[in-house]
Parts: structure tokens; sequence; C-alpha cells
């Protein structure tokens, strides 16, 4: 059982009867930066919403190459795990803490009882799956239609805006592997967006001085 007052954000969203059966059924877990939440392959048996902190989504190709897809911010569940869930499908996804985290988690069984017979989870749900589509046709149409350069810079904006801080503590190897690039790519043209005055670059440190 946890306390309501973990759920204060989402009283927004959701009625007081989902919020007492919330309470009643799911249970708290938190992680460390990095900490993988769910892994590819992994059969769920409980849905992950985030109170604290943000996850990274991630998708693998057969290589071993990951490609960031969009990023959960408190108040956020994750739309690829939903569907895993309700198609009882291994996770076709990976998530891992961005920063620390604390993730309520929901048993399925209740994820989908609660669909059918409360409105207020039901549109919760369905607004997730849209607002993950969203996210990930804006990063198709990224991959399609930018370049690197802008791409870079437009990662870098959204980080900005995701941790509402200018300074980015980040490694070049970090924004290669979201961006599904190289380090000496990203190196590059980080110098090159220092010399256009728009970041500066520090010890694993970015430094954002134009939006």
């Amino acid at each position: 059982m946890i306390s309501k007052e973990l759920l204060q954000p989402f009283h927004y969203a959701f009625d007081s009867e989902i919020i007492d059966s919330i309470t009643n059924v799911a249970f708290v877990k938190t992680f460390k930066k990095h900490d993988i939440i769910i892994d590819i392959g992994q059969n769920l048996d409980f849905i992950p919403i985030l109170i604290s902190g943000n996850i990274k989504v991630l998708r693998e190709d057969n290589d071993g190459n990951e490609l960031l897809l969009y990023v959960l911010e408190s108040g956020d569940t994750c739309a690829m795990s939903l569907t895993c869930c309700m198609a009882k499908s291994a996770s076709k996804i990976r998530a891992i803490a961005d920063d620390d985290a604390t993730v309520i988690m929901i048993p399925i069984a209740n994820m989908k009882l609660w669909f059918n017979t409360n409105e207020s989870w039901r549109n919760f749900i369905l607004q997730s799956y849209q607002v993950r589509f969203d996210e990930m046709l804006e990063t198709i149409d990224t991959l399609a239609f930018m370049k690197m350069d802008a791409r870079l810079f437009k990662y870098i904006i959204d980080q900005v805006k995701l941790n509402a801080s200018t300074t980015l503590e980040i490694t070049h190897q970090e924004i290669a592997e979201d961006l599904h690039t190289s380090r000496v790519v990203i190196s590059r043209l980080l110098k090159q967006l220092e010399k256009e005055h728009k970041i500066e670059l520090g010890r694993n440190k970015i430094t954002v001085l134009e939006f």
C-alpha cells in the first residue's frame, strides 16, 4: 500500500475511486541513475508510473546500438510497456533511469480492469498513448529530415528543458548513444556549436548559451 500524498501529482487526472484503488494495490520502487527499469525481452507484470526523475526509453538494433525514442517525466507512463502488457508480449524497449527515479508499479491485472471500469484511468491511458505516439513521430521526423548537427542541437535544447538547467552534465559518448552515432562525430559537432557561440564545453559538461 502507498500513501495518497504520493499520488498528489495525479489528482488532476484521477478520480477519488482510482486513487483509492492505486494506493491499495501499487508499490513504490526507487532507481539510481543508469539503472535499467525495463529491459528488452522482459516479461512485464507491472506497469510503471513515474513520480520523480526522468526515464529514457530506447530501442536496440541487432548490433546492440541503442536509439532514444522518448523521455518520461514525472506523471508519465510508458506507452510501449502498456502495449506489451495488453498483448502479453515481452518488452520491445529498454527503460533506463536518466536521473534517480521513483516509480509506482501497478499490477497488469488492475491496469486492465480499471481500463474497463474507470473513466479517469481510461482517459489517462489513452492520453499517454497519444503523447508517446506524437513523440515517436517527432523522433522519426528528426531521423528522416534533420541533419546530424540540427539533431544534436535539438537534443541539447530538449535536455535543457527537461532538466530545467542550461548546464548539462553529460558525456559525448552518452549523447552519441542516444543519437545512434559515434562519439567522434558528436565531439566534432559540439566543437562546431561552440565556435558558433551556441554552447560552451567543459569536462563532461555542456553550457547552452543560445536557444
